[in-house]
């Protein structure tokens, strides 16, 4: 029988990260790559039994990658701190790994992914369905690339699992800020680095309204009442910010020739 190594991302994570390693206790191995935690999560990841390696980086693929090179097992499933594996997706799992050898030879799975915002009942869940690919032989994974919205490097086919990652995100509007500062900076430096046109002030209202648009009404953010609106205009909020930070970078480069 194949065997199973769990990877989690983890930074600050002590409240959260119990339940995710829990949600892990079927894989053979777990690994948590911890990015400068000051707080409990290596302790609470040590005695839940992970194994844990320190690595400090805003560069996600680099800590997947990382990752991956202390894998021991045959597959490899990456699961953030804030998400959890649903009875169905373990036993998706279970039985694929137990029969790897028999079933259709595929080298990586998508697996789908409920969100739930600002709490985590039902009438939280977001109505959108991801699909995510997390799941690999270790063998066809040959990395990660990107620095943010990173996305494996995988050879051969790809199919898809029963069951859902359930992820607990933006659970307060706190949390939401902080990660709205942290996280637009690197986004912002990203589009700079790539030349990306210059940001006026038409440009600021065509991306708040998309980002909107693509939450509340293509994603269905209209069907969870006021949960779904906030959402959405924070969507809008964390755009402006990005682009903001993007032409305040753009400015600067201009006042400096």
């Amino acid at each position: 029988m194949s065997s199973i190594t769990g990877i989690v991302i983890a930074k600050n994570e002590e409240n959260r990260l119990a339940d995710c390693l829990d949600s892990l206790s079927f894989c053979d191995e777990i690994i948590v790559v911890d990015n400068g935690s000051e707080d409990r999560t290596v302790d609470i990841a040590k005695r839940m039994g992970a194994e844990v390696f320190t690595l400090t980086s805003d560069d996600f693929s680099k800590l997947r990658n990382f990752g991956l090179t202390k894998v021991k097992g045959e597959w490899v499933l990456y699961v953030d701190a804030d998400e959890r594996v649903d009875t169905d997706l373990k036993e998706s799992i279970i039985y694929l790994i137990s029969n790897s050898d028999r079933i259709q030879k595929l080298n990586g799975y998508f697996l789908k992914r409920k969100n739930f915002y600002l709490g985590s009942s039902k009438k939280n869940e977001w109505p959108y369905i991801e699909k995510l690919e997390r799941l690999f032989r270790k063998e066809s994974l040959k990395g990660w690339r990107g620095k943010l919205h990173e996305s494996p490097i995988i050879e051969g086919p790809i199919g898809e699992l029963d069951g859902f990652l359930l992820h607990y995100t933006h659970r307060d509007l706190t949390s939401m800020l902080e990660k709205t500062i942290e996280w637009s900076k690197i986004e912002a430096e990203l589009r700079f680095k790539s030349d990306h046109p210059r940001v006026t002030w038409w440009r600021f209202v065509r991306v708040m309204i998309t980002a909107f648009l693509d939450s509340y009404a293509r994603q269905g953010g209209w069907k969870v009442g006021t949960v779904g609106l906030i959402e959405s205009i924070y969507q809008a909020f964390s755009t402006f910010i990005t682009y903001a930070r993007l032409w305040e970078m753009q400015q600067k480069m201009k006042n400096e020739k």
